[in-house]
């Protein structure tokens, strides 16, 4: 008969797409004040992998992504989506987003991302929350599936994944995972400010 188990906690990840670098900057600083100090920091990269944000943020467009030193519980999902939305909203001009934030989880089998739209393969969460299966892990590496967005299957990409489970691999190895501890969510930051500022061009 099977047994309800906690899983290990996760290396929560965010990817943060906007024009603007002082934006990332920015929202990154308060994604810090909640989740705590990040381990990894890929480099700030253009952005050309698609022209399906270019009308909502404008052209040359820059990404970063981010995974934090604080693991976290694998059904963090919601509500990291949710206050990602709500930074979303804050850093917005003009009925606009001047920012896209990409929440995730990564752990030894899987690469998850959280989103607000449905689709075939994506699983419901709660709250307008699905559970996006972007990337798998089989026979030593991840493998893209026909979903994945060309940009976390991209050569650069894939190899922070690697290099990041390698951490998290090490990590649990090491017995620095205390799988029924969560993780404790900050409430400094004064989260309601608007950005209007940075609707200047």
């Amino acid at each position: 008969m099977s047994q309800i188990r906690i899983p290990f906690k996760a290396l929560l990840i965010h990817s943060l797409l906007a024009r603007k670098e002082q934006v990332i900057q920015d929202v990154l600083a308060l994604l810090m004040e909640r989740y705590g100090e990040t381990a990894f920091e890929s480099p700030v990269l253009p952005f050309h992998h698609t022209d399906y944000y270019e009308k909502e943020f404008g052209p040359n467009l820059k990404r970063l992504f981010v995974g934090f030193a604080e693991l976290a519980p694998q059904d963090i999902l919601v509500q990291a989506k949710l206050f990602a939305m709500e930074l979303e909203r804050r850093f917005s001009c003009n009925g606009k987003r001047l920012i896209n934030i990409d929440p995730g989880m990564l752990t030894m089998e899987r690469l998850v991302l959280a989103t607000a739209k449905n689709f075939t393969h994506r699983i419901y969460l709660g709250q307008g929350v699905f559970a996006d299966l972007t990337l798998i892990f089989q026979k030593g590496g991840f493998r893209p599936l026909p979903w994945t967005f060309p940009d976390y299957k991209s050569d650069e990409a894939m190899a922070l994944w690697h290099d990041w489970r390698n951490h998290y691999k090490k990590t649990i190895e090491q017995g620095k995972v205390h799988i029924e501890a969560g993780i404790q969510w900050s409430s400094r930051g004064n989260y309601d400010t608007k950005h209007d500022h940075l609707c200047q061009v």
